[in-house]
């Protein structure tokens, strides 16, 4: 089997900022601010690495219709608008929890940080799932490029 590259990078980039967000998330609990603040940025580059991959392969190669059983269609459409809500809320909360934290106002950082953690990891969970049905267990539909949509050719 032979997975696509940008899909799988940009995958594995979520799953690494994940990843990092729980370790960032373990070493603000024993007090290792620092370490923290390393491991959060990283966190924050490898999740700007997937929206940039995504959004770069969205608009000059295109989006990957579900390729699998059409009676299971359905279910894959609900699940990706769930993914894809958990996405854009997570990325709202976590650019404003990156901001307090370096705008150092912990208090409001310390409230969301843990609720923005949680919605990163579901995000992830869900990507990976996405992922999965796309290319794993079914062979990926038609692929359409954003530009050739808009401008026909």
């Amino acid at each position: 089997m032979s997975l696509p590259i940008l899909p799988t990078l940009s995958t594995s980039c979520i799953v690494i900022s994940a990843v990092l967000v729980a370790i960032g998330w373990s070493l603000i609990k024993k007090r290792k601010i620092e370490a923290h603040k390393k491991t959060m940025f990283a966190a924050a580059i490898f999740a700007l690495t997937f929206f940039i991959i995504y959004t770069s392969r969205t608009v000059f190669i295109g989006n990957t219709s579900f390729g699998g059983p059409d009676d299971i269609k359905i279910y894959y459409t609900l699940f990706l608008i769930f993914h894809i809500t958990l996405a854009t809320v997570g990325a709202v909360f976590g650019l404003v929890t990156l901001w307090t934290g370096y705008k150092s106002n912990f208090s409001r950082h310390r409230k969301i940080g843990p609720i923005t953690s949680v919605i990163w990891f579901f995000t992830a969970i869900t990507g990976v799932a996405v992922y999965i049905l796309l290319y794993v267990l079914y062979h990926g539909g038609q692929t359409t490029s954003v530009i050739k949509a808009i401008i026909g050719f």
